[in-house]
């Protein structure tokens, strides 16, 4: 067992703590990773505070992990000392189940485990806000040279929860893409879908963050707090994409589809929204959720991240000031994405 350095958060709502924790020896496929950069998910928060269900504490959240290899399994194929890689949001599935095989394992039947707050061997999952973590070399991720290590931790979460709906409906020429929100996940949207080459929208509610979107890429802005934008946009776009956490007037964005669009939420607001049936019957239109992605796809969306020059807008701070990040992701204040420096740990 290796005793490395950690921050945990002892009780919903409680102040962040430095502790000590044990990270396994190496199985023969396992990979020892020295942590550089953890981003910090709202979904860290949600689950930090309670807000998700019942949570074992201490909590060491964090999936949004970049750093690199300090040393492999006798098995390990994949990676070696030095390579540059990354974590998601899962570190196991059971490998044999249909998704799994279809490389799907975020559907996993038997359940993913999640790389915190889940349950492996028998004991809680630590993440990403810590100096090290051991993982399975088949949930590693490789990051691209070309992609700073910062910059690439929120892809392994925010940036692929984007790429995979946008990338199973297709978006790319000739498609109208719609981006509801631009926070952490929106900010990224926009960009990926102007790479795919969609003519990008931001739906946004209000135009504060218009000269950043049209530099992330959007084509069109458009501030859902006017009147007049539903009405300019009614039956326009082929897709969007809604990453805000928050109960919005679904029929009102089922409106500005076009016949057989889709509308696709990321997003996880507390609440049930609710969605008239003839919001979707007239024009044939669909509502979906998607929710991260299988480690196949991961590995693609970090590709075409490199290849495009695609990475995360960050604000990096030190470990102690995590109280104080979380309070200002749930407060919106922070363009785009704030990422641990796990060297302060």
């Amino acid at each position: 067992m290796k005793t490395v350095s950690a921050y945990a958060t002892p009780a919903a709502k409680a102040p962040f703590e430095r502790i000590e924790i044990e990270r396994r020896d190496l199985n023969p496929e396992d990979v020892l990773i020295k942590i550089a950069f953890a981003g910090i998910c709202h979904s860290d928060i949600h689950t930090g505070r309670g807000e998700w269900g019942e949570v074992n504490y201490p909590l060491v959240p964090g999936h949004e992990i970049a750093g690199t290899v300090e040393e492999v399994g006798s098995g390990v194929k994949k990676y070696q000392v030095g390579d540059r890689v990354g974590v998601g949001c899962m570190v196991s599935s059971c490998g044999t189940c249909a998704n799994c095989k279809a490389g799907e394992e975020q559907f996993c039947v038997e359940g993913n485990v999640g790389t915190y707050a889940g349950m492996l061997d028998g004991k809680p999952t630590d993440g990403g806000y810590s100096t090290h973590i051991v993982v399975d070399e088949n949930y590693v991720l490789g990051i691209p040279e070309s992609i700073e290590l910062d910059a690439a931790a929120p892809l392994l979460c925010a940036g692929i929860t984007l790429y995979s709906p946008l990338n199973h409906w297709q978006a790319g020429p000739g498609k109208k893409v719609a981006i509801v929100g631009m926070g952490g996940l929106g900010h990224l949207g926009v960009q990926i879908a102007h790479a795919m080459g969609a003519e990008v929208t931001v739906l946004s509610q209000t135009l504060s963050k218009k000269e950043d979107g049209e530099k992330f890429g959007a084509d069109h802005y458009f501030a859902t707090s006017d009147d007049d934008t539903w009405d300019k946009l009614e039956g326009h776009f082929d897709l969007i994409i809604n990453t805000v956490s928050a109960s919005l007037p679904m029929a009102k964005y089922l409106s500005l589809l076009k016949t057989r669009g889709a509308l696709v939420s990321v997003g996880a607001p507390s609440e049930p929204l609710e969605v008239p049936a003839f919001s979707l019957i007239g024009g044939a239109k669909i509502w979906a959720g998607s929710m991260i992605g299988g480690i196949p796809e991961t590995q693609e969306m970090l590709d075409f991240c490199a290849e495009h020059g695609i990475g995360a807008q960050i604000e990096t701070i030190s470990a102690d000031q995590i109280d104080e990040a979380w309070d200002r992701v749930v407060d919106s204040d922070v363009r785009y994405r704030f990422v641990i420096d796990n060297s302060t740990i």
